[in-house]
């Protein structure tokens, strides 16, 4: 389980592909605390370490995961969000992330709100997620208060401490991002569907 506070950013060094499986080996702060069989979220997505080497470790993303992420697109020198997993009786900065996107979105629009930004994303709604105002999601990894709900599309306000310290900073318009909803509106929501399919 993940927060969707980052800890620190970190560089894709070299992608290999091996048969429909990505490698990412990504230079960071942090790859020398890791080991092998640790789950560390890497744009919001929960990704085993594999291999380990100085200042750089290596990761596996399977077709399964490449489809639901972004991680397919990712190229080297790229800037990658990377956080560990949660430590028992610590504090919950951000809210409850499992490490498993649901699907991806474009970014639509970014407007710079003279101290903070506004960043707005449309996703496909066949796969049945919401948003709730003032709830929470992870986009990129990143925990997010959604600022502007609406059927297909949100926004979040970013203030320049998060702005900074993650890839939203060199984020684009068209750009896509990882998308995990809050757990408690996937169950709502699925919950929702049985009882219509009754």
């Amino acid at each position: 389980m993940f927060t969707g506070i980052i800890e620190t950013l970190g560089y894709v060094e070299k992608i290999v592909q091996e048969q429909s499986n990505l490698h990412f080996t990504i230079k960071s702060a942090i790859s020398d605390e890791l080991k092998i069989d640790q789950s560390v979220s890497h744009n919001g997505v929960c990704l085993t370490v594999i291999g380990i080497e100085p200042g750089m470790h290596t990761v596996t993303a399977i077709e399964e995961t490449l489809l639901k992420s972004n991680l397919s697109e990712l190229k080297v020198g790229e800037r990658v969000n990377l956080e560990r997993c949660t430590i028992a009786g610590a504090r919950l900065d951000g809210h409850i992330v499992q490490g498993h996107v649901d699907q991806t979105a474009i970014c639509t629009h970014i407007e710079n709100k003279d101290g903070s930004w506004l960043f707005t994303f449309k996703y496909d709604t066949a796969m049945r997620n919401i948003t709730v105002e003032k709830g929470s999601i992870a986009v990129n990894g990143i925990s997010l208060t959604v600022v502007n709900s609406e059927i297909d599309r949100f926004s979040v306000a970013i203030i320049p401490y998060t702005y900074e310290h993650t890839n939203l900073g060199k984020l684009r318009e068209g750009d896509s991002v990882n998308l995990e909803f809050d757990i408690i509106g996937k169950y709502v929501s699925r919950l929702m569907s049985i009882r219509e399919a009754r």
